[in-house]
């Protein structure tokens, strides 16, 4: 699944154009690289977001099937790395 596509299913962000934007911007890494919108990612890959506050890393647990996934489980799909 490609990495914009990926942060709208597991709600990481609200909406794909949103996701591709922040591909586009330059600020989404894949373990440690930069991220192009084509890029297919693969579980166990270490996202991380970079906000004006601060970077969020993400580890991906599971690659959802469907378009979006429930809010409530989230959980499943994606853990947030502190």
């Amino acid at each position: 699944m490609r990495i914009d596509k990926w942060l709208s299913a597991v709600n990481v962000v609200k909406r794909r154009t949103i996701a591709s934007d922040m591909v586009k911007s330059g600020v989404v890494y894949i373990n440690g690289l930069k991220a192009k919108a084509s890029k297919n990612i693969a579980i166990g890959d270490k996202i991380t977001i970079e906000y004006l506050k601060g970077a969020k890393n993400y580890e991906v647990l599971q690659i959802p099937t469907t378009k979006t996934i429930p809010k409530s489980k989230k959980d499943e799909y994606v853990k947030e790395i502190l």
